[in-house]
């Protein structure tokens, strides 16, 4: 008989959310990773019981832009302290009418327009290819929609985040061809941080806060820094309703990902054994240990 995996939930904090209230046994870990430092310390404890690990992606304070964070070093960090599933919280504009501030969407789908960030484990001397179809583990969308519900939160469960570099805001073309494309919301975190999860082998799910209608409204025709904060704050404490009910439900065993975002270097990597390179696959260790161990 197989051993129960206990579930290890990650947490990643975007603007607004950098501590979480009602951990037990909480205390601030420093992590090292071949890949650098993290964002901050990450925040370990229970929740109801459930293990957790908090990371405040900006680090404590905001001190972080988004195309400065060490993506990276964030994931490798979680995957080293035994993460198995990652809710991240990301502030987003909005590019639809009724998607109005302070409604959560739980994103089922990315368009990365980022080109200044490292998006991948794997390089020279270890090439892989995950598949990137279904980017979010659906039951945990599940999960997280239900507790909404429970909670009484507006949200809507599916959409499309299109992750721009950052860190001005979009021109009002780039605003109205994002629209045109059929997306949904506009955030500058999710990527490369959805792909890397998925090369480590983590369960991953987005919930898009929106702060703002991005500038294609009419009749909010700027992003005002202030009005963003103000909503920030607000989505911030509907943000820990969420996931005190999300992981007072949350199973106590792991769950297998029908979309196998928890095997998803099953058959991914191409390079032939002998070409790998052995400094490569050091720094990998934590990211190919269930492969290696099959």
């Amino acid at each position: 008989m197989a051993a129960l995996v206990e579930p290890v939930i990650g947490l990643i904090g975007g603007s607004g959310l950098y501590d979480i209230d009602g951990l037990e046994e909480r205390a601030w870990q420093e992590v090292a990773t071949p890949w650098g430092a993290p964002s901050d310390a990450l925040l370990t404890g229970r929740l109801s019981g459930v293990r957790c690990v908090f990371l405040p992606r900006h680090g404590r304070g905001h001190p972080k832009p988004p195309s400065e964070l060490n993506y990276r070093a964030n994931i490798a960090a979680l995957k080293l302290l035994g993460v198995t599933e990652i809710l991240s919280l990301s502030a987003v504009g909005s590019l639809r009418e009724e998607l109005a501030p302070g409604h959560f969407v739980i994103v089922d789908q990315f368009i990365d327009r980022t080109f200044a960030r490292e998006k991948s484990f794997f390089g020279s001397g270890c090439v892989a290819h995950v598949s990137m179809a279904h980017p979010v583990a659906p039951r945990l969308q599940d999960r997280i929609a239900q507790a909404a519900q429970a909670e009484d939160i507006a949200c809507v469960r599916g959409g499309t985040y299109v992750c721009m570099e950052g860190p001005q805001f979009s021109s009002l073309a780039e605003s109205l061809a994002y629209q045109a494309m059929g997306c949904d919301v506009i955030g500058m975190t999710a990527m490369p941080e959805a792909k890397l999860a998925r090369e480590a082998e983590i369960s991953y799910a987005t919930v898009a806060m929106v702060t703002d209608f991005d500038c294609w409204h009419p009749d909010h025709d700027e992003v005002d820094v202030a009005a963003v904060i103000k909503v920030v704050h607000e989505n911030a404490a509907k943000a820990g309703k969420l996931l005190a009910r999300l992981i007072s439900d949350f199973p106590k065993e792991h769950e297998a990902c029908p979309v196998g975002s928890d095997r998803a270097l099953e058959n991914a990597i191409m390079t032939a054994p002998a070409m790998r390179d052995p400094d490569l696959l050091k720094k990998l260790d934590a990211i190919l240990a269930r492969v290696n161990a099959r």
